[in-house]
């Protein structure tokens, strides 16, 4: 990664350490929110899962209902020790690692992501779905949930090469961090560009969400 790459990433860590207390709170707030965590009984969840970006688990019990095991895996200690916490079942383990740099024992038959796609710097994107594809067993599935374009309007949305946003604390600190809202149709065509097979859709007004499973 390029070093501009690598501090961005580093920023949104920082934010994600800093808010670990109070990354719940939207989910407890807004109505929307909560109807999207229903979203995931549409998905063909299953097997062995990998979670990528699992922040606090709120995500992680609805995937341990219906698979085999699940492996979070986070880079964010704060997060992890909610999550762990919220989480502690048979099957479900959680790793500290760079999601980038984590060299993953095995495949999975899902890999599923909730509010990091839109965390990737785009000059990333196409590195982020290779390693997609390298963590699944063949015909296995990228399953995935983030805010679409509608939910810009909640953001304080910075100007610049790279879409940016500013995030307050509770304590009043700032911090600046990769958002890219997709438009559900563009990341489609995108990953079908890619040879993926892909569909994502709009759901729950404000959201997007996808199954895409790469080339063969």
């Amino acid at each position: 990664m390029g070093s501009d790459d690598d501090a961005l990433l580093a920023e949104r860590l920082a934010y994600y350490r800093a808010a670990a207390t109070e990354y719940d709170r939207p989910y407890a707030e807004r109505a929307d929110l909560r109807a999207l965590l229903g979203v995931l009984d549409e998905f063909p969840v299953s097997g062995d899962v990998l979670e990528a970006a699992c922040g606090t688990g709120q995500w992680t019990a609805r995937l341990a209902a219906r698979a085999r095991s699940v492996t979070g895996v986070d880079a964010a200690a704060e997060p992890l020790a909610v999550a762990r916490a919220r989480c502690a079942a048979d099957g479900v383990r959680f790793v500290q690692a760079d999601l980038f740099e984590w060299s993953p024992p095995r495949r999975y038959d899902v890999v599923f992501f909730a509010f990091w796609l839109s965390h990737v710097p785009p000059a990333l994107l196409a590195r982020w779905w290779e390693r997609v594809a390298s963590m699944l067993v063949p015909g296995g599935a990228a399953i995935f949930v983030d805010d679409g374009p509608p939910e810009a309007a909640f953001e304080d949305v910075l100007d610049g090469d790279v879409p940016l946003v500013r995030r307050r604390l509770a304590d009043g600190g700032e911090h600046r961090v990769v958002k890219v809202f997709h438009d559900a149709d563009a990341l489609t065509d995108v990953l079908t560009g890619w040879g993926w097979s892909a569909r994502v859709r709009p759901v729950c007004g404000n959201f997007v969400a996808g199954v895409a499973r790469p080339p063969a």
